[in-house]
């Protein structure tokens, strides 16, 4: 590679992250991707010192999301050139080890997913590579570090497992002592170097790095070396986490510094002992938690130390869980309050900063339910925790504290609203049990009457002008977190003030208001399985409602970034759109207009992976209900030319939303045979391999594929000679373990739409595709899903070509005999392994056919499958058997605050659908079986029940209970 190639992709990675030009230039790098050496050109520009830190840092960017794509496919098999392969793994630990931080972070994410796929089977030099350079000099070291980091923290999140306990069992074989070592050289070091700063920092840097890889080292099961050396490094923790030397003191009060970030990551190691492994570490707590209490009750409020104050809290809340600890903090409990709880929880002047200068930011730390590390946060944890152990005896002393903050406002309303801010706190604090999630509190201390508290307290808040806004959103908030303890009623009545608070000019007062009606229309009541606000609720609010957050929405968007900025916004217009249903049908064009506007402006440079899914989801609950009372042109023409648009511009984020939204609305319009053109256009840009590379494509496509053909798109797919290249893209799924299921899912649809003289001729390769993925690399949920697949054309009713017949046909014209085989082998097998209520009534339905309407199973080439067959029917009759619901939950499915954003796919709850049951008419199977079998019982003179005879005891008492 010359250095022409270089200084052209240099170019072309400063153009990236310039938003004006960063489409263009990503669809040039992405061009290059596959081409030999380009992957190590990139991390050439990311070593070379000749460049800016902002080309170099984009290119550390584009490599991590390079690898991420690109470095193996679902099956493990790499998709970059061999040779790329191996010269990555031999030059990317020195390379990185090389690197400033800020570029280490994005290569380490990098070797993270190499390491996930290759380590340990495929690089089995990786620590032996990294444990030969540590050394003496303390950057060489943090560099190291910093890869082994990247590496073993994946293991943080996983679920326990034989190979995961391999792994790690292999990285201590080699990395343990030498890593005990280097602990124990970098204590000595900074110990001996205690008035040198500069080396003091780099030294700091690697005890951060060691604490954080001990955690990472523990995490899963407390290795044997690590216990018989606990005294060894908690007598280093301890030291590090009451070390002070001035030489490292900083005036800055928001820059954390390196002495308090070792103190903080202690203080998890310290918060994972006690959870996991306290029986071991029993005889050590003591100190830590005398040294702890000495800890917060001397750090300061500067924001600098809350990461400190919270882990360090979050430590001590760890003990007062275990039962026979709390004696420690009962004895001293007006204190624990006094000196660590109350001022932890006090508004500070930081807060206030943070609450008008980036107000997005307060209401994200804020928000109960929240993972934010905040000082609020832990300290309700933490007396949370101390009210489980200790209820009476908290309620007491904090309800003392409470009422005396409220005496204190009382005396100057105006000059005191922080006391009630605190007042309020700590008794939400007290007042809710258990954990706290973003479906509100379970349940309540009993001792306190949360509602009373309202009325009293809050209530004359909402209502009052001129109080602080900080107030405000206490008492917004105050119903946000007590929701599900207040009435229908209660609730009803808070409606309109909330909506009022839409109005405000106050950023933070109007989120939380908007945060608080989308969950007051989110509670469920009996027992889950209704919506306890329903359109009827709502309706003569919802226009005015809608209005008013598009203006807040809006009168925020100075650029895209600032317009995706706050997702709660947008989260409420959907709440609102699924709510009201077709309600929103006399103003969904103005809505539908203003949401696709929105978009085409996010689409420039895509910010905030909630928003934009929100947003999307808006879309689909108008699309949803309001088609057929707008009318399916009038949507179309709103929806369809900014969809185009994003395809054509390829933005990849929001692709798979646009494919969504385009099969609902063709869902949602009129029942066609004939695929209305607009659709009909895009047949052979669909058939695009480029397009089905991005697998969070894949489960978007096959839905709008599907819906094509449902509405007549078989005739417009042979018409532009796609029937082969459509085959192809089932070929193509159908090879993957990861996107099988898709590519079943077609084929039922391909093979229900198509006219049987179109699909004769590859109906003998479909087989044969099938028959081959079973005989390489079968899985089980493969064969379950092939097993369905079966069982669904052998279950459809009325059709052609289709049915039980057809089934083993489809099998047998490549091998005479070879279905009985893969009946027996996988299909019968896997049948009482089929998941979901209504995919076992396809089976059933699907099976009983198969064995009744068969003649091969009556009496021909299958008759010995007969009996094995009935055996497994009358055992998943047996089973949880449900007909097809009449529609999806949507409002249940749109609420995504649990899972986890920027994911292959995200699917769309406003454009779910519901499986398409094949035997509508079959409302019962265990009648349906009855009926069958009496009538090839009586055809075959009795002959059947003969057969039945021989079954098991069980199944025969069954089979009396349903009257045969």
């Amino acid at each position: 590679m010359g250095s022409g190639d270089l200084q052209a992709l240099a170019a072309l990675l400063e153009k990236s992250v310039d938003y004006t030009q960063a489409r263009s230039a990503e669809q040039s790098l992405r061009q290059s991707e596959n081409v030999q050496g380009f992957s190590i050109l990139v991390l050439q520009v990311v070593a070379s010192s000749e460049f800016s830190m902002n080309i170099r840092l984009a290119g550390a960017v584009f490599f991590k999301n390079l690898i991420r794509r690109k470095w193996t496919d679902e099956d493990g098999n790499y998709k970059l050139p061999a040779q790329d392969v191996q010269s990555l793994k031999s030059e990317i630990v020195p390379l990185m080890i090389s690197l400033p931080p800020n570029l280490q972070v994005q290569i380490g994410e990098a070797v993270s997913i190499m390491a996930d796929s290759d380590f340990p089977d495929r690089w089995e030099n990786l620590v032996p590579t990294l444990v030969a350079q540590l050394g003496e000099d303390g950057r060489t070291n943090n560099g190291v570090l910093t890869v082994a980091h990247s590496i073993f923290k994946r293991w943080r999140p996983l679920f326990r497992s034989d190979a995961l306990m391999l792994e790690i069992k292999l990285v201590l074989e080699q990395f343990s002592t030498p890593f005990l070592a280097l602990m124990q050289q970098t204590d000595k070091f900074i110990q001996a170097h205690s008035g040198d700063k500069k080396a003091l920092e780099v030294h700091f840097e690697t005890m951060l790095l060691i604490c954080k890889i001990f955690f990472d080292l523990n995490c899963q099961d407390i290795p044997e070396f690590f216990e018989d050396n606990m005294e060894a490094c908690f007598d280093v923790f301890h030291r590090y986490l009451t070390y002070s030397n001035p030489v490292m003191a900083t005036d800055e009060d928001e820059e954390v510094d390196p002495v308090v970030a070792v103190k903080s990551s202690i203080c998890e190691i310290l918060q994972l002992y006690t959870q996991r492994y306290e029986e071991e570490f029993g005889k050590l707590l003591p100190n830590f938690v005398n040294t702890t209490w000495t800890l917060l009750t001397t750090t300061g409020l500067e924001p600098k130390y809350d990461l400190l104050v919270s882990k360090a809290m979050a430590f001590l809340t760890a003990v007062a869980n275990i039962q026979r600890h709390a004696p420690i903090f009962e004895q001293s409990l007006d204190q624990v309050i006094k000196l660590i709880v109350l001022p932890n929880m006090a508004l500070r002047t930081s807060d206030e900063e943070l609450f008008e200068d980036d107000p997005i930011e307060f209401i994200r730390r804020d928000l109960e339910g929240s993972d934010s590390d905040t000082r609020r946060r832990a300290a309700t944890d933490f007396i949370r925790e101390l009210s489980e152990k200790l209820e009476g005896k908290v309620t007491t002393v904090a309800m003392g504290y409470v009422q005396g903050y409220l005496d204190n406002f009382n005396k100057d309303k105006a000059q005191n609203w922080r006391d009630k801010d605190a007042a309020i706190y700590l008794y939400s604090a007290i007042a809710a049990k258990g954990t706290v999630t973003s479906a509100g509190i379970s349940s309540t201390n009993i001792s306190l009457d949360v509602v009373g508290f309202f009325t009293q307290n809050i209530a004359p808040d909402l209502m009052a002008t001129g109080i602080s806004p900080i107030l405000k959103v206490d008492a917004i908030k105050y119903i946000h977190n007590f929701r599900n303890q207040l009435t229908k009623d209660q609730l009803k009545e808070a409606f309109p003030l909330l909506a009022s608070h839409l109005q405000s000019p106050e950023y933070v007062v109007h989120t939380y208001a908007a945060i608080t009606i989308e969950r007051i229309l989110s509670i469920r009541v009996d027992n889950n399985r209704v919506l306890m606000f329903q359109r009827a609720d709502i309706e003569p609010l919802a226009r005015d409602l809608l209005i008013n957050l598009f203006k807040l929405i809006i009168s925020n968007g100075k650029t895209p970034e600032k317009l995706a900025e706050n997702e709660f916004l947008i989260k409420c217009v959907m709440r609102i759109l699924i709510t009201i249903e077709s309600g929103a049908a006399s103003f969904g064009e103005e809505i539908l207009q203003q949401l696709m506007n929105i978009i085409t402006e996010i689409s420039k440079n895509p910010s905030n992976p909630r928003f934009n899914h929100y947003a999307f989801e808006s879309v689909g609950a108008v699309v949803r209900y309001c088609t057929q009372a707008i009318g399916a042109e009038k949507i179309e023409a709103a929806v369809m030319p900014p969809c185009v648009n994003i395809l054509g511009q390829d933005i990849q984020e929001f692709v798979p939303y646009v494919l969504q939204i385009l099969s609902q609305m063709l869902r949602s319009g009129p029942s066609t045979t004939s695929l209305p053109q607009s659709y009909a256009s895009l047949v052979g840009p669909l058939m695009s391999p480029a397009l089905w590379e991005t697998r969070g494509n894949v489960p978007a496509l096959v839905s709008l594929l599907q819906a094509m053909l449902n509405h007549g798109g078989h005739q417009a797919i042979i018409a532009n000679n796609s029937v082969e290249p459509l085959l192809g893209v089932f070929q193509k799924l159908i090879a993957s373990q990861v996107n099988d299921k898709y590519g079943l899912d077609l084929l039922e649809d391909i093979l229900t739409n198509f006219p049987a003289d179109s699909l004769q001729p590859y109906l003998n390769q479909i087989a044969v595709l099938l028959m081959q993925r079973l005989q390489s690399s079968k899985t089980d949920r493969f064969v379950a899903r092939l097993s369905r697949f079966v069982y669904f054309i052998s279950a459809v009713e009325g059709h052609p070509n289709l049915g039980p017949d057809f089934a083993s046909q489809l099998f047998d014209t490549v091998q005479d005999g070879i279905f009985g085989r893969i009946f027996q082998q996988f299909v019968l097998p896997a049948t009482l392994k089929i998941s979901g209520s209504l995919e076992r009534k396809i089976a059933a339905v699907g099976l009983t056919r198969l064995l009744t309407q068969n003649n091969q199973f009556l009496g021909g080439k299958y008759a010995d499958k007969f009996l094995p067959g009935t055996e497994v029917l009358i055992k998943l009759l047996k089973s949880e058997i449900a007909e097809a619901m009449d529609d999806v939950d949507v409002a249940g499915q749109a609420d995504l605050d649990e899972l986890s954003f920027g994911s292959s796919f995200s699917r769309l709850a406003t454009t779910a659908t519901k499986i398409v049951d094949p035997a509508p008419s079959v409302k019962s199977p265990a009648s349906f079986f009855v009926s069958e079998f009496k009538r090839i019982d009586s055809a075959h003179n009795g002959a059947v029940k003969q057969q039945l005879a021989s079954l098991p005891d069980d199944l025969k008492e069954y089979l009396g209970s349903i009257n045969f």
